[in-house]
């Protein structure tokens, strides 16, 4: 049985290590490891001709379970597992790189290095940046980093804090899936529809929490919240995924800029939902305020799901 202290302990360090050191380049990471696999899964199933929606469903339960089991045999180990259970905890959590890697590209853009900062954009997103211009780079930043506030952070905290190391890393096993798999291409458009409706059901409560967190953190900056939480809802529901809205349309509301419109992936533009006020551009200004409402909602989101949660996770060990 996990120690009480572990508990509250293991993913207060983690966020301690996520906010001073990110993701560092060169470090072995786990998501590389899933991701391998996921790729010689996909090539197996293809050479084997098998139903690719039955393989890619039956992808979800097998590789989420493996990650679980693993990553808890591991931190079980005497003396060794504590160590291992904060730096599987660490490498979880996203927030720390997110921002970095973000403002990295906003500094890029106040540089006056345009090619640079889409370059550096490419690396974030999955859509096409080579044809954006400045304003276009910041809004798909903005979106990104709004989105990614619950995919890379607090979604990966709730589960840490509920069930530890393991349980963030069968959830991050089926959050990788999805980023992989989770696209409707004709490769993927039957691979990927397991990971993406578990994914879906797993991201559905971090993402409200995540826009509530984001209105607290709003009332905190002394931004203009009542409009926000009128409006935001709306646009939430606008978004074809049912989570990646809720923090979105909230930033977009918050900060009065606008997100969405026509977006290129894959050659092929896509008219996504227009999120937040019409009209609206990400300046320079706005999109720092961004960054510090996206870490001061991290901060609460930390200090709201650790106890809460760790209590919880207690009482029914």
């Amino acid at each position: 049985m996990e120690h009480p202290v572990a508990v509250f302990l293991v993913p207060a360090l983690a966020l301690v290590l996520d906010a001073w050191f990110g993701d560092p380049a060169g470090w072995p990471h786990p998501v590389r490891l899933i991701g391998s696999g996921l790729d010689l899964y996909e090539a197996a199933a293809r050479r084997l001709g098998v139903n690719l929606r039955l393989a890619g469903w039956l992808a979800v339960p097998l590789f989420a379970a493996t990650a679980w089991c693993l990553v808890g045999w591991l931190t079980a180990i005497p003396y060794l597992g504590p160590l291992l259970a904060v730096y599987f905890a660490f490498a979880g959590l996203a927030l720390g790189c997110l921002l970095r890697e973000a403002r990295r590209v906003a500094e890029l853009l106040d540089a006056g290095d345009l090619a640079g900062a889409r370059n550096a954009l490419s690396m974030l997103v999955s859509r096409e940046t080579g044809g954006l211009d400045a304003e276009g780079v910041r809004r798909s930043l903005a979106e990104t980093v709004s989105e990614n506030l619950n995919d890379g952070f607090t979604a990966p905290l709730f589960y840490l804090a509920l069930f530890g190391p393991a349980g963030l890393w069968a959830y991050k096993t089926v959050s990788t899936m999805d980023s992989m798999w989770g696209y409707r291409t004709d490769r993927f458009v039957r691979l990927g529809q397991g990971a993406a409706r578990t994914d879906d059901l797993l991201a559905w409560i971090p993402a409200r929490l995540t826009a509530l967190f984001l209105f607290a953190a709003g009332r905190r900056l002394g931004l203009k919240t009542a409009t926000a939480r009128a409006r935001f809802r709306a646009d939430a529901l606008k978004m074809e995924s049912p989570n990646a809205g809720w923090p979105m349309a909230a930033a977009a509301w918050l900060l009065e800029g606008r997100m969405g419109g026509p977006t290129v992936y894959f050659g092929k533009i896509k008219d996504k939902p227009v999120l937040g006020p019409v009209g609206t551009v990400w300046d320079r200004a706005r999109l720092h305020r961004l960054f510090r409402l996206v870490r001061k909602s991290g901060n609460l989101a930390a200090w709201t799901l650790i106890p809460v949660l760790g209590l919880i996770r207690l009482l029914f060990a």
